[in-house]
């Protein structure tokens, strides 16, 4: 079946931090075709209005802006019950907080409610896709995509593999952490719009065996990603140093066990020694900055400057990182990340943020040619948002002049209430209620 979504289209055909502006297509009255949950055409309504069958449903969401559907690269959805636990650390904050909630989800209700609150507010946000930790349970993993696959959302996800450093509750043993990954790679990897992601913790909860059991996971299943923690807070560095005395790098142990690959994920990357920045260049390995939780736990500020220095550049993704991250909403998380930045005599440009947050992170996740852009042939998710969804950005929204300046408000004032409407495979998701 046909459908459209009227609106001014946006999305981003290349980087914009190397092509500048135009790597953007803009339509100020622009018209997104889908049918059968993939985008056909994307441009001026003028012209393909006219192409369409006379009885094709259009939603009109003039004069608000459509984008494609966020991407988050890097978010726990067993966490959604300790957000803002307040004045910890990183390892104090997994001891007194997260590792006591994650405990719940050997409850296999407890994970399906959890999934499908974690889900609805996503859409509420306007994510579309999401890289997903669950727990250490085989069960938290099942839980999530069945609730993500009755919704039809394309979604990334891992048990968490972790063999010590936790209660005893919440470890798996190598062997076991093996077999059930396996097993849940088998059930859901490529199942309609699932991914399976091979989630080691981090080195600090899992023994060399584990990792590689990881690593062996990660060569017999080669479509998948690689998503784990590194250098994140120095006590935890120091805490890996002990328990790795050989590997004079974190990002060492991870490459020796096979796990540093263009397929990885490495969550947070604030602390690099110079010598791991050009490890990680050179196995093409993705650096996941979390503005957000870095700041609340107090870790650091990724630099993105350094990330892209031309001797090691390494590519980025962004993330909100809930629980340690304290917004769902991709707008507020790339709000702060431009405050980030700019502590550090940095700067992100408006056009930078929204690349970033769209076809960037569905670069970094190896999905550009299903999401992240309204090109043909990618799968129909959308976000509609209104840049003056509150009296303080409507009274801003008076000056603005330009498109720069209107994407620059959203993500300096924006969050989910600025998300009209979101849309996957072009069915409507999520409505904003009416004032």
């Amino acid at each position: 079946m046909i459908k459209a979504i009227r609106g001014r289209l946006l999305w981003y055909a290349s980087d914009p931090e190397q092509d500048g502006a135009a790597a953007r297509r803009y339509h100020e009255d622009g018209l997104l075709v889908v049918a059968d949950g993939v985008i056909r055409a994307a441009g001026d309504a003028a012209d393909l209005l006219r192409t369409l069958p006379q009885d094709t449903p259009i939603a009109d969401h003039r004069p608000h802006l459509v984008v494609p559907g966020f991407i988050d690269a890097h978010i726990h959805y067993p966490q959604t019950q300790v957000v803002a636990s307040y004045g910890a650390t990183l390892l104090d904050w997994l001891e007194r907080y997260t590792f006591v909630e994650e405990q719940r989800f050997a409850d296999a209700g407890h994970a399906a409610e959890a999934a499908r609150f974690f889900l609805d507010e996503l859409l509420r946000n306007g994510t579309t896709t999401a890289c997903v930790y669950c727990t250490v349970h085989p069960g938290s993993a099942e839980a999530f995509f069945a609730e993500s696959e009755r919704r039809g959302t394309r979604m990334l996800a891992g048990k968490l593999m972790m063999d010590r450093g936790a209660p005893p509750a919440l470890l798996d043993t190598a062997e076991s952490g093996y077999r059930d990954t396996r097993a849940l790679i088998e059930r859901w990897h490529g199942r309609g719009r699932q991914l399976y992601v091979i989630s080691p913790r981090f080195a600090l909860t899992s023994s060399e065996a584990q990792l590689e059991a990881a690593g062996r996971l990660a060569r017999e299943h080669p479509g998948c990603l690689v998503q784990t923690h590194i250098s994140e807070n120095l006590r935890e560095i120091e805490a890996v140093a002990a328990l790795y005395p050989a590997d004079r790098l974190y990002a060492a142990i991870y490459d020796r066990f096979g796990l540093l690959g263009p397929r990885s994920l490495l969550g947070h990357c604030l602390h690099l020694a110079e010598e791991e920045f050009g490890l990680i260049h050179a196995r093409g390995a993705v650096a996941v900055f979390c503005p957000t939780s870095n700041t609340f736990l107090g870790s650091g500020l990724f630099d993105w400057g350094r990330m892209r220095d031309p001797r090691h550049p390494i590519r980025i993704a962004v993330a909100t990182d809930i629980g340690g991250g304290t917004s769902y909403s991709m707008l507020a998380t790339m709000g702060e990340a431009y405050k980030v930045l700019h502590l550090q005599g940095q700067s992100l440009s408006p056009d930078a943020a929204f690349h970033a947050m769209t076809r960037g992170n569905a670069v970094a996740l190896g999905l550009e040619d299903l999401v992240g852009s309204f090109g043909p042939g990618h799968e129909g998710d959308a976000v509609v948002l209104d840049s003056a969804a509150t009296p303080a950005m409507a009274r801003r929204r008076v000056r603005i002049r330009t498109i720069e300046e209107e994407l620059f408000l959203l993500t300096t004032m924006g969050d989910d209430r600025s998300v009209v409407a979101t849309y996957v495979a072009g069915e409507l998701a999520h409505r904003r209620a009416a004032p």
